[in-house]
């Protein structure tokens, strides 16, 4: 065995695991364990979506695509972001990923160079920061945290200097909920517009949004299509995480720097999940709106046991997270989530590690059943009880 010091990548020993997945290895095998953690549908890919996938895999379909994706799922995806007013060409603009994971990677690499900054805005999701760090930038930390979280232009335009080069939204926000109102988006667009900085709209659970809320992208904007990279795919809405499958749209000069990497790293996403996700695209809107409708309840459930239990949390607009405050009980994010691991079987992710701003706070997913969740409020209450009495 080689004994340099120097055998691996200091960049990587020095980025640490997951913090989601941390927990989740802690309740695989335990049927004992509600779990409130790890962010994906308790629901079944729609039948309509793996009935196509199974057609082509009969007819012996399971070769490469061209590294753009396949064309008719291009296609779908440039009417799909029409219906949000956006115009982006299926041959030169939209780029079909192995998920939105690979899409915030290739994105990242193309885009930052040595001492760059990047604004972060935290809480965020907790592949942001460790990939924006293997490019040798320099991470700008805005906490939303002072504004109900969500991110407002004044913020943003106070974080900027010369050397930023991007910054990276998400709504709904993972882990929030929260959606930045269009308003405030708007205004958001003119400062990235004034200082020509990119922007990274991961905009992955922009169909499931509640109360009437309507989705709004910040690449919709007069003049924002020069500034923004929509980041988008089919885990959350349609169901799809095991399939990984995503897209990239943006303008046809970045684009041609992106598909690159994505050409060496990844060729292609599966052909299954591209004809399955085309599938959707065109005739899955309605077993959409009905995991939409059902978050949405339990998303009720949730909120009203966190809040009378002390709790309190904002309410969530879309997703399917909820971001309850428990600082009241004395305890750190992870010692509120080893406790009820250990203690109550309720397995929850803990807000640090979403960032510094998520400390005092934990991520708990709804996309499970109602009676689990009622089941794991009833727990986590009776732990808050014991602690507080």
């Amino acid at each position: 065995m080689n004994s340099r010091q120097d055998k691996f990548s200091t960049k990587m020993m020095a980025t640490p695991p997951s913090g989601i997945r941390k927990f989740f290895e802690m309740i695989i095998g335990r049927d004992d364990i509600i779990s409130l953690g790890v962010g994906e549908p308790d629901f079944s890919t729609p039948w309509i979506i793996r009935e196509e996938a199974f057609y082509h895999m009969e007819k012996g379909q399971t070769s490469y695509t061209s590294n753009w994706g396949l064309a008719e799922l291009r296609e779908e995806i440039a009417k799909y972001l029409a219906r949000y007013n956006m115009s982006y060409s299926p041959k030169s603009e939209i780029l079909v990923t192995v998920g939105v994971s690979e899409a915030v990677d290739a994105v990242l690499r193309s885009i930052l160079n040595p001492g760059d900054e990047i604004i972060v805005c935290e809480p965020c999701y907790v592949s942001y920061q460790p990939l924006a760090q293997l490019c040798d930038v320099k991470l700008v930390h805005l906490d939303t945290s002072v504004n109900g979280f969500y991110p407002t232009a004044s913020q943003i335009e106070d974080a900027i200097t010369e050397k930023t080069k991007a910054i990276m939204l998400c709504s709904p926000s993972n882990p929030t909920g929260r959606m930045i109102p269009a308003d405030e988006l708007e205004k958001i667009a003119g400062v990235i517009k004034k200082h020509q900085i990119w922007c990274l709209s991961d905009e992955v659970y922009c169909e499931l949004v509640y109360d009437g809320h309507k989705h709004v992208s910040i690449g919709s904007f007069p003049g924002m299509k020069d500034y923004t990279i929509v980041l988008n795919g089919f885990s959350k809405a349609f169901a799809m995480t095991g399939w990984r499958i995503g897209f990239i749209a943006c303008s046809e000069e970045l684009m041609a720097q992106i598909y690159k990497l994505h050409q060496y790293s990844t060729i292609c996403a599966p052909i299954m999940s591209q004809f399955g996700a085309a599938e959707g695209l065109r005739n899955g809107w309605s077993e959409v709106e009905k995991m939409r409708v059902s978050y949405q309840q339990r998303r009720n459930l949730m909120y009203k046991a966190f809040n009378e239990m002390g709790l309190p949390t904002a309410e969530p607009e879309g997703a399917f997270y909820m971001f309850p405050d428990i600082r009241s009980t004395g305890l750190t994010s992870e010692e509120f989530a080893t406790r009820l691991i250990e203690n109550y079987q309720v397995a929850v992710v803990p807000g640090n590690v979403f960032g510094k701003a998520g400390e005092g706070f934990i991520r708990c997913c709804y996309a499970t059943s109602t009676e689990k969740i009622k089941i794991a409020m009833e727990r986590i209450a009776c732990m808050v009880k014991s602690i507080k009495s």
